[in-house]
């Protein structure tokens, strides 16, 4: 049986987008939700995105550096946000994004 093979870009996107589903579930038990909703909002965006680069990239669309550099800036645009807060999974979140755009870069490059 072939073994898939994913790129370190590929691995990077679903890695975010788990850590950015967990972030987001995460928040939604928090006491004082209100305070978490633009959290929860840019990482159910950005888990989104991640899903969609690497579903692209494994399909080898020609759009994939288009579709990478949008990823990279979901990522950025997360990390801004969950970096402000404390938590272990918004610093997770926040880690995993800086990876996944780092990745990205290199594939809109």
């Amino acid at each position: 049986m072939n073994e898939i093979q994913f790129s370190d870009c590929v691995r990077a996107c679903m890695t975010c987008s788990l850590a950015c589903t967990n972030c987001a579930s995460a928040c939604l038990k928090e006491e004082h939700l209100e305070m978490m909703r633009e959290c929860i909002q840019r990482c159910l965006d950005c888990a989104d995105l991640c899903q969609l680069c690497a579903r692209m990239q494994q399909k080898q669309s020609p759009f994939i550096k288009e579709i990478c550099e949008l990823c990279a800036k979901a990522c950025d645009y997360c990390v801004e946000e969950c970096g402000h807060h404390e938590d272990d999974h918004c610093q997770q979140c926040a880690e995993a994004c800086r990876r996944c755009a780092e990745e990205c870069r290199k594939m809109a490059a």
